[in-house]
């Protein structure tokens, strides 16, 4: 029996630093992507809950950061594809700059390079989008 307890507090201990040790441009992709499926699915609220709040203190509800996505960012908002580009974490995974390749639903293609930011909990949010066409796009 205590066998059986020094192996599950190893276990513990082990999850626990996997946890910690996370890749930080890992975490950001499933930021977007979950995002990205609740402007799919116009869930406001959950796509709302994934902004820093430096983008919360512009758009102080989620109605007005909806409203501004439609109508600035709708690659972002309703992309036909997107896929993953090249991505960048500087300052120990402090910010993470994500490449996004949209192929809209007018067939256009553009970049979109995400800032995430970990906020002073460990959690991620999405500190802003730049959005760019395919043909001035530049990169990260």
């Amino acid at each position: 029996m205590r066998a059986f307890s020094i192996a599950a507090f190893l276990c513990c201990i082990a999850f626990a630093s996997a946890v910690r040790a996370e890749d930080p441009v890992q975490t950001a992709q499933n930021l977007i992507e979950q995002q990205i499926e609740a402007f799919l699915h116009d869930d406001a609220a959950t796509a709302y809950s994934f902004a820093a709040p430096g983008i919360k203190a512009l758009f102080p509800d989620k109605d007005s950061f909806f409203a501004m996505v439609k109508k600035s960012y709708q690659p972002v908002y309703h992309p036909g594809n997107y896929a993953f580009g090249k991505s960048r974490a500087i300052d120990n995974g402090a910010v993470v700059y994500q490449e996004v390749l949209i192929t809209g639903t007018d067939d256009k293609d553009w970049t979109a390079i995400y800032q995430i930011t970990r906020q002073p909990d460990g959690s991620y949010k999405i500190n802003g989008v730049q959005i760019l066409s395919k043909a001035t796009s530049e990169g990260i």
